[in-house]
């Protein structure tokens, strides 16, 4: 059967600063830069972010495979590190604004949507020492970055995005060690992700002052939403997949979109006496200062079931429920992913019944996989079958949802080209064009070629019937 999307759908590719640029010519260095240089052991092949995929030297090559893959959108972040020489104050490094300037322009002049995101899990080592978004001055000095940046680059830009998956840094950093600081705390967490959203609403705010006379400028957070499936319909295991939900979804969702926090996920932090610290001022910023679209990352859903052995220890989210492994499901061998496309057409059904149609693109999706030279062919380029597969199940459903109603304007790979993903450094790659890390070559891999085929044919694609499950 074939599918097909509107003329003016969005098409394009996501990554980010830290993971494209590397850390040439930065004036300070992230907790990504810091953990590398104090635990390099951590880190897949002891590979750092210092040049990742060379784009700081490169990226007028990379905007020229851009176009010639017909990608008309883009999403990059600038890293606070770079652009930044003074936190204090917000006063910028101007080598850093040369490059952003030029990159940014470059991109824009071929015809090629641009969204600039302002955080990638990269927070400037000196701040994590004060408390990072523990402490309210690293909110204020967030919000003059932000400042700085819409006021150097604002008449570059198309679309702005505050934070990408804010959740993570909190899991990551707060719950479960993947990531420096490694802090495990649920409270502080909590926290740290409650002043992140503050964060997000105080630059929401301050960019709508800013473009108050300049409607074509908008301004987006992007969440990565991962829908929790109950085991099975017992109440038990029901009332389970709803707290993981509410702990990791309507969080920051609710929020961001409706402008208040959810009043069971109130309520259940209440009662443990984990609520964050707040003031009626702070959700009264959070109230008016709604994003003008949303952005989401899917990659997989979450399994989950009542607690079977009783929770012991500190309190974590694991007290209300337990991951359980679904027979039937299907995985992604090499990341040990749960491939569901259907989930997709899901969080575009939840956001059109539960959040008024919400405006909303997909900002990432894709299927990261190691040792992608063996499936090299005797031309040398990369025949990822298996990428073009799961791309056009996802869109399948994207493509029903949207039939019946769905908002959704866009569709953005996960990735442009393969990056480095912090701890799993080039592990597993995810881009449309392949990097050699030693000669910092690049070439498209065939599922590069088959995106461009894709929207040079209209958007109209085919998709064979064993891809509809």
């Amino acid at each position: 059967m074939k599918i097909k999307f509107s003329k003016d759908f969005l098409w394009g590719t996501a990554i980010s600063g830290p993971q494209s640029e590397g850390a040439l010519d930065k004036p300070h260095e992230s907790i990504m830069d810091f953990w590398y240089k104090q635990n390099p052991e951590d880190f897949h092949n002891q590979v750092g972010p210092e040049v990742t995929s060379n784009m700081y030297l490169q990226y007028r090559e990379d905007i020229e495979i851009m176009k010639q893959l017909k990608l008309n959108s883009y999403r990059t972040s600038i890293q606070w590190t770079r652009l930044i020489k003074d936190f204090e104050t917000g006063e910028p490094d101007l080598k850093a604004v040369a490059f952003y300037r030029d990159y940014f322009k470059r991109v824009k002049e071929s015809g090629i949507v641009i969204s600039v995101n302002l955080f990638h899990f990269d927070m400037p080592i000196e701040l994590q020492n004060i408390g990072g978004f523990e402490n309210l001055h690293v909110v204020d000095l967030f919000v003059k970055y932000a400042e700085t940046a819409f006021k150097e680059f604002g008449d570059l830009v198309d679309n702005w995005i505050t934070f990408n998956e804010p959740v993570v840094p909190i899991e990551g950093g707060y719950l479960y060690k993947w990531y420096y600081p490694k802090i495990v705390d649920f409270k502080r967490g909590i926290q740290a992700g409650y002043y992140t959203i503050l964060a997000h609403s105080r630059t929401v705010k301050t960019f709508k002052k800013m473009f108050a006379n300049d409607s074509n400028k908008q301004i987006s957070i992007v969440l990565n939403l991962t829908p929790a499936y109950p085991k099975d319909n017992s109440p038990e295991n029901m009332e389970a997949a709803k707290i993981r939900d509410l702990i990791f979804n309507k969080s920051f969702l609710d929020p961001v979109v409706k402008g208040e926090f959810p009043k069971e996920l109130i309520a259940l932090f209440k009662s443990e006496n984990i609520l964050p610290i707040y003031t009626k001022e702070e959700l009264k910023d959070i109230k008016e200062n709604i994003i003008d679209f949303l952005e989401v990352n899917y990659y997989q859903p979450s399994r989950i079931q009542s607690r079977i052995t009783p929770f012991e220890g500190q309190i974590m989210p694991e007290k209300w429920f337990e991951n359980y492994e679904w027979a039937e499901r299907r995985i992604n061998p090499h990341r040990g992913w749960e491939i569901n496309p259907k989930t997709l057409y899901e969080i575009a059904k939840d956001i059109q019944q539960n959040y008024n149609n919400f405006k909303w693109l997909v900002t990432e999706n894709g299927m990261g996989v190691e040792n992608e030279h063996l499936f090299k062919d005797e031309t040398g380029q990369v025949q990822d079958d298996y990428r073009i597969d799961f791309i056009k199940e996802h869109l399948y459903w994207l493509n029903k949802a949207i039939e019946e109603g769905s908002s959704c304007f866009g569709y953005q790979m996960w990735t442009f080209i393969d990056c480095w993903s912090w701890a799993n450094s080039y592990k597993n790659r995810y881009g449309l064009v392949e990097l050699d890390l030693k000669t910092q070559k690049r070439i498209i891999k065939k599922s590069g070629f088959w995106f461009k085929e894709m929207i040079e044919n209209g958007k109209e694609i085919e998709i064979e019937d064993n891809l509809i499950k």
